[in-house]
């Protein structure tokens, strides 16, 4: 899901999120051309512990002063 342009969620209600499911935010990340990512996983007891922020390096664009 993609929102107001500079920021990018990838929602997940899956067991354990593992080390692909980063790259794929990554990549989607990449090929948008949107600086900030979060991956939430709903599965888990707590929210917290499903969330993972990531920021492209050198996103310094327009969208990134969102």
């Amino acid at each position: 899901m993609l929102v107001e342009h500079c920021l990018l969620l990838e929602l997940k209600c899956i067991e354990q999120l593992l080390p692909v499911h980063k790259a794929q935010l990554f990549s989607y990340m990449k090929l948008l051309n949107v600086p900030v990512g979060l991956l939430i996983n709903f599965h888990g007891t707590k929210l917290v512990d499903g969330l993972c922020r990531m920021i492209l390096p050198g996103a310094n664009h327009p969208a990134a002063m969102c």
